[in-house]
C-alpha cells in the first residue's frame, strides 16, 4: 500500500518516552505498517517524561488501524521467537 501526506492518521498509542515509542513502531512497521510520531520537542531534548510532558502519539493511517490495535493486543513470550532461524555467533 501507498500512503501519501493527505491520508487520515489515527493514534493507536501514547507512550511515555522515545524509547518505547520505537520499540512499537518497528513491531508496526515489521508488520507493514507505517507510523508516524508525535511528540513535544522538550521532552525528547531533556529526557522528561512528567504531566504529559515526553509523551509520544504513535499515528497510523486509519485503513489500518484495526490491524495495529490487532498486532499490539498480541502478546509474544520467548518461547515465539524462532531461535533456530537465528544467526550462528560462533
Amino acid at each position: 500500500m501507498n500512503f501519501v501526506d493527505d491520508d487520515q492518521w489515527d493514534r493507536v498509542a501514547v507512550v511515555p518516552g522515545m524509547v518505547g515509542a520505537n520499540i512499537i513502531r518497528g513491531r508496526l512497521e515489521t508488520e507493514g505498517i507505517p507510523v508516524r510520531l508525535r511528540y513535544e520537542a522538550a521532552g525528547t531534548i531533556y529526557a522528561l517524561t512528567l504531566d504529559g510532558l515526553g509523551e509520544v502519539e504513535l499515528l497510523v493511517p486509519s485503513s489500518c488501524l484495526e490491524r495495529a490495535r490487532d498486532i499490539l493486543s498480541q502478546a509474544y513470550g520467548e518461547e515465539d521467537i524462532p531461535w533456530n532461524h537465528l544467526p550462528n555467533d560462533r
